[in-house]
């Protein structure tokens, strides 16, 4: 029986990715989702990418971080499918190598129990192209999955992830039920529920 349930964030749990969102702000979004794709599909260093990508975003107000965060289109049937995996008595959580602005917002709406992400530095209300969180290196959500599973003793059967990149496969060693939603193909080797259209709710068919 599932107890654990943690999504990913960017693509998956939300419809996009929220640092291309920030970079069309700049006039940057083709150049910025140009790495972003190199990084999802495993050829480029996730570390590296991030560095490189809020690197690109240096200068921009973070008010206008806010007000894009708070207004990302949500994947259809997200909420629906969170209340229904916590009305089971499922603990779900969201972990993103994207920003705590965004999942933290989405965390009240979409109904998850806890987020773990990564946050953008700022000062005078700019960005300065610096990040730092608990998500940063492709080995971080499979070692926050560890612990937290550890910490809930959780077992690896009884937990359920979901994502869509090459960042997610960390979090995949983990996990009895592997769900790749609308994935990369690195990503969709390693899983044992795949998903190709963009309904969340299609989870609960397969559960």
């Amino acid at each position: 029986m599932l107890k654990l349930a943690v999504f990913d964030f960017d693509s998956t749990l939300m419809d996009g990715e929220t640092i291309d969102f920030f970079a069309q702000e700049l006039g940057i979004g083709e150049e910025v989702a140009k790495i972003t794709e190199e990084a999802m599909s495993g050829r480029l260093d996730f570390f590296e990418s991030l560095q490189q990508r809020v690197g690109l975003l240096k200068g921009l107000d973070f008010s206008v971080v806010q007000k894009i965060s708070q207004n990302l289109p949500y994947m259809n049937g997200a909420k629906e499918t969170i209340a229904e995996l916590k009305n089971r008595g499922i603990k779900v959580v969201c972990f993103s190598g994207g920003f705590r602005t965004a999942t933290g917002h989405a965390k009240d709406i979409l109904g998850y129990d806890a987020d773990f992400s990564n946050v953008l530095h700022s000062k005078d209300g700019k960005l300065t192209g610096l990040v730092g969180g608990d998500m940063m290196f492709s080995h971080s959500k499979g070692d926050m999955l560890a612990r937290l599973q550890k910490l809930l003793g959780v077992s690896e059967e009884e937990t359920l992830v979901c994502g869509d990149g090459a960042n997610d496969l960390s979090m995949f060693a983990h996990a009895g039920t592997r769900v790749a939603f609308c994935a990369r193909e690195i990503l969709e080797k390693e899983a044992n529920v795949v998903i190709k259209t963009k309904d969340l709710t299609k989870i609960l068919e397969k559960i």
